[in-house]
């Protein structure tokens, strides 16, 4: 017997039963909570590793919704932008923010109460101060070695 789906072609509380790799397309998709955090630039120390947060963001992040404002055809614009998969979340994940579903499930964590699928609303995330909004600036406005003097704690 298959799970039935939702009105929003979801699986009930799928991403407490599904492991990621068994997941639709559409619910990989959901798992994004909209904080806009995976797009901001990324410095990683070469000989430790560590990664840390900037508040300049890809130039195709809307700074108010959180969303790519490219999303569907991103790579014509931005090339390196990683397609994240059930497939390649592994080699990704130590970059993902501490709070993203994907990593957190990755890891075999729970989802945080303000997680859309869980609250119901994407505002949520807004609401629990984890997203980006209204703090980023775009990486067209800095240069590239100024990067680390935007170096920010990430928001959780």
């Amino acid at each position: 017997m298959s799970d039935p789906i939702n009105r929003d072609g979801l699986r009930d509380r799928f991403w407490e039963r599904i492991p990621l790799k068994n997941m639709s397309k559409k619910e990989w998709e959901a798992l994004c909570d909209g904080c806009g955090k995976c797009c901001l630039n990324k410095l990683e120390d070469e000989d430790t590793g560590e990664v840390a947060l900037t508040r300049v963001a890809c130039r195709l992040l809307d700074g108010e919704s959180c969303h790519c404002s490219q999303y569907p055809i991103r790579h014509q614009f931005v090339p390196e932008c990683i397609t994240l998969t059930p497939g390649n979340i592994g080699k990704n994940a130590y970059w993902m923010p501490t709070t993203c579903a994907y990593r957190l499930l990755h890891e075999g964590k729970q989802l945080f109460h303000w997680h859309p699928l869980i609250s119901g609303t994407a505002q949520s995330v807004h609401d629990a101060g984890v997203s980006v909004q209204g703090f980023t600036i775009p990486e067209f406005e800095v240069p590239e070695e100024e990067w680390e003097n935007y170096i920010i704690e990430e928001p959780t």
